[in-house]
């Protein structure tokens, strides 16, 4: 088995229980524009960049998508999701900790990747404790708002390459717990592209996306690895 030299994970429902809140939220968000939204057309934008989802879910319910109406959504969702998360505060999953510091003790980088822009995604780092930097538990955080288009494109993992001085993607570990991200790391190229069932997917759509591994939760994957 290949050096591992990053890992790249996706942060609600893989590193992250934030109790389902932004499923909800972005649900009632879009909802609120008047458009009607199916549990199956949120299932279908799981993972993806917010912005996207509420684009396409305005869409689909009815509502065109102007530029205006998915800005104030999305500022709707922003604005439910820190409510939620005040009222019921994400936790880490279990496992999820000693996951990435074996990691780094075996000599990999750690990123996260997330559908959340920068303002959403950096306090809730931030109440778990988590930070980026040297002698930190991460190396790098790669939200929606810093690359050009989000998953399944495989961007946010270049990112995290560029960000972490990384030049093989085939050194590269990724997981996640939804279709788009099995299909982002497929895309990209990585040698491990994991999914995991701490999400809302089962088994048989992580491996008909295309991943190389299916396991339990982030807490399996060094023994996966050999680690």
């Amino acid at each position: 088995m290949p050096q591992i030299s990053l890992a790249a994970f996706d942060i609600a429902g893989t590193t992250v229980d934030e109790h389902g809140g932004v499923y909800r939220v972005l649900r009632e968000a879009v909802e609120e524009t008047g458009a009607a939204v199916t549990d199956e057309g949120v299932q279908t934008w799981m993972g993806a960049d917010k912005t996207e989802a509420i684009s396409h879910l305005m869409s689909e319910g009815g509502v065109e998508p102007t530029a205006e109406r998915v800005e104030a959504a999305f500022a709707r969702f922003k604005e439910l999701l820190a409510q939620r998360y005040r009222e019921d505060p994400p936790v880490a999953l279990p496992g999820a900790e000693d996951t990435m510091r074996a990691l780094r003790a075996a000599g990999a980088k750690v990123a996260l990747t997330t559908g959340f822009s920068a303002d959403v995604a950096e306090p809730l780092l931030a109440q778990l404790g988590w930070k980026v930097g040297e002698g930190e538990l991460l190396d790098a955080l790669i939200t929606a708002d810093t690359v050009a288009a989000g998953r399944p494109y495989p961007y946010k993992i270049f990112s995290a390459m560029e960000a972490t001085g990384t030049a093989a993607v085939g050194t590269v570990v990724v997981a996640g717990d939804t279709r788009v991200d099995v299909e982002a790391g497929r895309n990209a190229g990585a040698a491990h592209v994991i999914g995991v069932l701490t999400g809302k997917l089962e088994r048989p759509a992580l491996e008909a996306a295309g991943a190389t591994a299916v396991l339990d939760s982030l807490a399996d994957l060094p023994a996966h690895l050999g680690l």
